[in-house]
């Protein structure tokens, strides 16, 4: 009766704390990880923000371009006079005209100036706007290789928080062979009380780490539906191409690389180059502009039955600021200004680039041993296990030693998920700073 009672709770206890089926949900998507990038790069901000940045840029080129060319403006008014007066004999046909008159008149014209001379400045304007195409396509450029970074960052997350749970699933089954085993080896007298209960709750510490990496793997895959711009939870697809671990790199060259080319660096010389071309037009205010200028107008009134008469005009002007009240010197202070920053900018951006590369180069070799010594972990484990199941069965161990060896078990193949995606998630930041795939 003892043996029925304790087979009945035990089981009773197994339902209660066996993970729920969730309610019914819309299908989960899975995206590769070229899809993944993909639509990161199409949905994010940051980029959308860059390339507003580019189409900015085209514009003030367009612009600085447009300098040489001359102005054409057109312009036409009408009017219509009314005169109150006595009225007053015609001395010609001696009529009696009344004092009240009203006239009408039409005016067209055509301007168009030119500038000859502006004191250097289109020319220094066309660099400055060069520069800024440039620091745009640079910006840009960075923008898509921080989008892809975060969008394979946090697709491995979720593609983790997916092994994670086939490894608790596994967990789970393992608990339960343990816990028929024990209640089997109860039955016949062979196992005490105890050995049911300590495996029965840790059928149910299995079950709570089960429980918990299904939640995780909810919240990752939502994010990362997030950062695709996509509604819902995205999976993320596994392919075997993930696991080729890189035996050796050439950190040397990676790091002169990384300074030469990297999108951040050359995002942030690019914006020092456009600064610096904003310095120099700026000086040109302190020169003189030539411009010429010319218009025609064509004026008639109803009085002469609307004939036009023709009106022309050629104008050679010489405009030099000589003083402004110092606003030529607080704009040009204005831009050295935002020159000195971007030239820090660019200095720690280096700097910044050079200390994270060394960082992940560490961290991938640090993940690329703990992906070895964890695998040899599992595969001791699993030996273990199957030695110390083999006592228990035969009575030369106790369930102290079959839990201890599920848990270590379980710990290693856990690690070996977190070393394999902390290898990937190193070489992802590695080549996000390089600007190119290893």
């Amino acid at each position: 009766m003892t043996i029925r009672i304790e087979y009945g709770v035990g089981l009773a206890l197994a339902l209660a704390l066996a993970p729920r089926p969730a309610r019914a949900q819309a299908p989960v998507r899975s995206v590769t990880l070229e899809e993944a990038v993909k639509l990161a790069q199409q949905a994010q901000p940051v980029v959308a923000q860059a390339l507003g940045g580019v189409r900015n840029a085209e514009a003030q080129m367009r612009a600085a371009k447009g300098e040489y060319l001359p102005n054409v403006n057109a312009n036409t008014s009408g009017s219509r006079n009314w005169t109150q007066g006595q009225s007053r004999l015609n001395p010609v046909t001696n009529e009696l005209q009344g004092g009240n008159t009203a006239s009408t008149s039409l005016n067209l014209g055509l301007s168009a100036s030119v500038d000859l001379f502006t004191g250097f400045r289109r020319g220094a304007d066309h660099r400055a706007a060069k520069a800024t195409e440039a620091s745009a396509d640079a910006s840009y450029t960075n923008a898509q290789f921080q989008a892809e970074l975060t969008a394979t960052q946090q697709f491995f997350d979720a593609l983790a928080a997916q092994q994670l749970v086939a490894v608790r699933q596994t967990s789970v089954r393992r608990a339960e062979e343990q816990l028929n085993l024990s209640v089997a080896k109860l039955h016949v007298g062979s196992a005490t009380r105890s050995d049911s209960l300590r495996s029965l709750v840790n059928l149910g510490n299995a079950q709570l780490a089960l429980v918990s990496a299904q939640s995780d793997v909810a919240g990752k895959q939502a994010l990362l539906g997030r950062t695709l711009g996509l509604d819902g939870q995205v999976a993320a697809q596994d392919d075997s191409a993930f696991y080729h671990v890189v035996t050796s790199l050439d950190t040397t060259e990676l790091m002169r690389e990384a300074l030469a080319r990297s999108p951040q660096v050359r995002a942030a010389d690019a914006n020092v180059d456009a600064a610096s071309a904003a310095v120099k037009a700026a000086k040109a205010a302190y020169w003189p502009t030539l411009a010429l200028s010319g218009q025609t107008n064509w004026s008639g009134s109803s009085g002469g039955n609307y004939q036009l008469f023709n009106q022309r005009q050629v104008s050679l002007g010489l405009t030099w600021p000589l003083f402004n009240r110092f606003q030529r010197e607080q704009n040009i202070e204005n831009r050295a200004v935002a020159q000195d920053v971007a030239q820090a900018t660019a200095d720690d951006t280096r700097r910044g680039v050079q200390a994270s590369l060394t960082t992940q180069f560490a961290a991938l070799d640090a993940a690329r041993v703990q992906i070895d010594i964890t695998k040899t972990s599992v595969a001791a484990a699993e030996e273990d296990l199957r030695v110390v199941n083999e006592r228990y069965r035969v009575g030369a161990a106790t369930i102290l030693d079959v839990l201890t060896s599920q848990e270590a078990l379980a710990q290693a193949e856990v690690d070996v998920v977190n070393a394999r995606f902390g290898y990937l998630k190193a070489k992802a930041q590695i080549e996000a700073l390089i600007g190119r795939h290893l």
